[in-house]
């Protein structure tokens, strides 16, 4: 009985894992690199301007909002200044009480309008595209003149509408999107580290 439940563990490790590769591969498909290559041109403009930049999502896309901000703030590989980002998703008084009184619908929204500035990039993480608290936190950074970008799978949904660039990864399992979603993030970071070297 131990010896079957070994294999069947070995079976969905080495499934998890070809998934995983699979995913990674749909990365170098024409459309996508290219818009990997103008996120990284919008992300390093936003820095370079002077302005911050914005993340938010739901679930395990707050937790890489939060990473992701936190590679700008502090750093990712090189030794360089502390970025302008914010994470959205950490200040439970500013979620609770914009959820409580506007409703969860607009806890993004009403944290892009008064903490936004034209010309800030405003990141949106949502693993369908719908989340209709990112679409409509991207809706208020297109009105303030924010540049927005998207990061999303399962086609795009709503958000492609909304987003300068759209990140999409070509896939509708939730955690390989959630997977491609860091690694962006994290060729994100790299490409502002460049602009230190």
């Amino acid at each position: 009985m131990m010896r079957n439940d070994m294999m069947e563990n070995e079976k969905l490790i080495v499934a998890e894992i070809r998934e995983h590769q699979e995913t990674v591969a749909k990365l170098y498909e024409p459309a996508l690199m290219n818009a990997i290559t103008a996120a990284a041109r919008l992300v390093t403009a936003t820095i370079s301007g002077g302005k911050k930049i914005l993340i938010f999502g739901n679930g395990g896309s707050a937790s890489d909002a939060q990473h992701i901000a936190a590679e700008f703030t502090g750093r990712y590989v090189k030794e360089r200044r502390g970025l302008p980002a914010i994470a959205l998703t950490t200040d439970t008084s500013a979620l609770t009480a914009i959820s409580n009184d506007y409703g969860f619908s607009r806890v993004f929204a009403r944290q892009v309008e008064a903490l936004s500035q034209p010309g800030d990039l405003v990141i949106g993480i949502s693993t369908s595209g719908n989340s209709e608290n990112v679409l409509r936190g991207l809706e208020m950074a297109k009105n303030i003149h924010c540049h927005t970008l998207g990061f999303s799978g399962n086609g795009g949904g709503k958000m492609a509408g909304l987003s300068d660039v759209l990140l999409n990864v070509n896939c509708r399992t939730t955690a390989r999107i959630q997977e491609m979603h860091i690694l962006l993030g994290h060729i994100l970071c790299s490409a502002v580290d460049r602009l230190y070297e």
